[in-house]
C-alpha cells in the first residue's frame, strides 16, 4: 500500500492502468486499495498544485506564527480548531520551538491578509502573540519546483 501512495502522491491522476503493473496488481485490486485507503481516510484529498501567477490571479500568502495559552484539558486542539475554521485559512501547524501554531492563510491583498490577522485571528481567546511573514516569491512547493526553466547551468569560459 505504501508504493500506491506513493505514486499517487506523485502523481494522482496517473490512471489505474499504469499503477497496476508498476505495482504487480491486477486494475481491480488496485481500484479497491484505493478506495479503502479513501474509505479509511488515510488518502485525504486529491489536490493540484497551480501556479496562480502565471495565471494571472495575484493574491497574497502569509506564514503566521501563533503564541497560545492551552486550554485545560483539550490543549492547543480547540484554538486550532477555531484558527483552522476560517476560509482564508490554507493549513495549521502545531509546531515546537518558540511557537506554538504555523497558520498559513491566503489573501487577495496584503491589507485582506493583516485584517484577518488583526480583527479575527489575534482577537480569539488564548492567542497571546502574533507573527506575520510573507511570502514573496515560491521557489519549491510540495516537491514542485516552481519557474523551472531548462537552461544551460554551465559557468562561461573566455580564452
Amino acid at each position: 500500500m505504501r508504493e500506491l501512495l506513493e505514486l499517487l502522491e506523485q502523481d494522482a491522476r496517473r490512471p489505474v492502468s499504469e499503477l497496476a503493473p508498476i505495482l504487480k496488481k491486477s486494475e481491480y485490486e488496485v481500484e479497491q486499495d484505493i478506495k479503502k485507503l479513501e474509505k479509511d481516510k488515510v488518502i485525504l484529498a486529491y489536490n493540484t498544485l497551480i501556479d496562480w501567477e502565471k495565471f494571472g490571479d495575484d493574491h497574497v500568502t502569509a506564514m503566521i506564527e501563533v503564541n497560545l495559552t492551552p486550554e485545560r484539558e483539550v490543549g492547543f486542539d480547540a484554538i486550532a480548531e477555531r484558527i483552522y475554521r476560517f476560509d482564508e485559512v490554507r493549513t495549521v501547524y502545531l509546531m515546537s520551538g518558540s511557537f506554538d501554531l504555523m497558520v498559513i492563510i491566503e489573501g487577495k491583498s496584503l491589507r485582506e491578509v493583516a485584517n484577518f490577522v488583526a480583527k479575527r485571528l489575534s482577537t480569539i481567546d488564548g492567542v497571546t502573540a502574533t507573527r506575520s511573514h510573507f511570502m514573496l516569491k515560491p521557489y519549491k512547493k510540495d516537491g514542485v519546483i516552481i519557474h523551472d526553466e531548462e537552461r544551460d547551468r554551465r559557468l562561461v569560459v573566455s580564452p
